[in-house]
């Protein structure tokens, strides 16, 4: 097995970890920014009640599994794919951890400073029956759209991330293919003329050995067998 097979093998099924970590990031990442972008200011348009009634059941909804899938499974897979590429990934594992510690700040935030906003908000009971409805929106409003918009931004970030060491490592598996093909086809026409400069040698020793051979007999043939001329001189 060679240098590159080694750098090459190990990494197999980590592209998809990469792909699945990229897109489940990219999910979340477009989540928070429609929040920010769209679904606030457009709630903010709305009065006091109805804004308090429309978190509230936003709130409650996207306590689902599918994003759930996304939320908690962007991290995980970033882990993983990090895990993997660890001392063999090259500049990509740079690019995979710094989306795992920008996406690890925005998983903070979102437990730290959001959820509790959310659940303060449900705590605060049936729009229409709160006294003061504007107070209850002001303490919520703020700080929830300030700090989803840093989230969005990181995360937005954490997806910038993978995108690149995705292309780096697609970049780096195609050069070690490149790399073991070439290795190959070198040790094949080395073979090739190895092979051939020993049929050569065995060629020219046979030629050399039949040669001799000839001499040997011809000169044999010619003393058992004299010139007539020199057999009649002796004779006499």
């Amino acid at each position: 097995m060679s240098r590159n097979d080694l750098t090459v093998r190990p990494l197999r099924g980590t592209g998809v970890l990469l792909g699945a970590a990229a897109v489940t990031t990219g999910l979340s990442a477009g989540t928070f920014y429609t929040f920010a972008c769209a679904v606030m200011p457009g709630l903010a348009r709305g009065t006091d009640r109805t804004y308090i009634e429309s978190m509230q059941h936003m709130n409650a909804a996207i306590e689902n599994p599918v994003f759930f899938l996304s939320f908690l499974g962007a991290p995980l897979l970033t882990a993983a794919a990090a895990w993997r590429l660890r001392g063999s990934g090259g500049p990509a594992t740079r690019w995979v951890l710094a989306a795992l510690g920008a996406y690890s700040v925005a998983f903070v935030l979102t437990v730290a400073v959001n959820i509790p906003l959310n659940e303060r908000l449900a705590d605060a009971g049936d729009p229409a029956r709160i006294g003061d409805p504007a107070a209850v929106r002001a303490d919520f409003e703020d700080p929830w759209v300030a700090w989803n918009a840093v989230r969005a931004l990181l995360t937005t970030l954490a997806f910038g991330f993978l995108v690149r060491a995705l292309v780096l490592f697609g970049g780096r598996r195609e050069a070690g293919r490149a790399d073991v093909a070439g290795n190959t086809e070198g040790a094949g026409r080395a073979d090739a003329a190895r092979n051939t400069e020993e049929a050569g040698r065995a060629d020219a020793a046979r030629n050399t050995k039949g040669a001799g051979n000839a001499e040997g007999a011809g000169a044999q043939s010619a003393y058992l067998d004299p010139a007539p001329g020199t057999g009649s001189s002796a004779s006499r």
